[in-house]
């Protein structure tokens, strides 16, 4: 689990044969092998770490659903470690399940901030709501808007300095993730039995390990 809230801007080292490696410095610390790291929201299982970089290995169906088979050496990622029990959530549950891709339709300057606006599948603007959240890259963000192929929101002066969507350009492509709240809501609604421990299991709440 994350929280959207972005702790760095990594640098990808090197890619390919299935490995992704990353400059980073932040999300080292207390990181250590088998942990987790969002990357442009995509939870990724550290496979090996180094002084000032740290690998994962990146399956064929993760290089087709997210934006990641797309970096190159020198490409800028967003990272986030896993969320600490009890720590504060700043932004809000996020699984670094991707759900879609989307791409970036407008960038309109509004004061300090920057009106964007994403386009996305129908499989993700079901699940959008004025003042929902929705993670872009592996960002929290708030929905101010949206239409039949499209959603709208406001990128702050922290979110455009701290993060890559401040380098994001019209037609990049990026990765969403909607709120699983929102598919709760949709399962309980269908009336199929509810919430199910496979249910859960296959959204990342539950393991199926021995122990988990």
């Amino acid at each position: 689990m994350f929280t959207g809230i972005v702790e760095e801007i990594g640098t990808v080292k090197s890619v390919g044969s299935g490995k992704l490696a990353v400059s980073a410095s932040t999300v080292l610390e207390g990181t250590r092998p088998g942990d987790s790291i969002a990357v442009n929201g995509a939870c990724l299982t550290v496979s090996a770490l180094a002084a000032s970089s740290f690998s994962v290995d990146v399956m064929p169906e993760t290089l087709k659903r997210t934006n990641l088979g797309q970096l190159r050496p020198g490409s800028k990622v967003n990272l986030e470690r896993a969320l600490l029990v009890g720590g504060r959530v700043g932004g809000h549950l996020v699984q670094g399940h991707v759900d879609a891709t989307g791409r970036v339709l407008s960038l309109l300057p509004e004061g300090g901030a920057v009106i964007a606006r994403f386009a996305a599948p129908p499989e993700i603007l079901r699940y959008v709501v004025e003042k929902g959240f929705i993670a872009v890259d592996g960002v929290s963000l708030t929905i101010i808007g949206y239409d039949e192929t499209s959603f709208s929101v406001s990128l702050v002066g922290y979110t455009l300095s701290n993060t890559i969507l401040g380098s994001r350009k019209v037609g990049d492509q990026v990765n969403l993730e909607v709120d699983i709240m929102a598919k709760y809501v949709e399962k309980l609604r269908e009336g199929r039995g509810g919430v199910t421990l496979e249910f859960l299991s296959q959204h990342g709440f539950t393991s199926n390990r021995p122990g988990g």
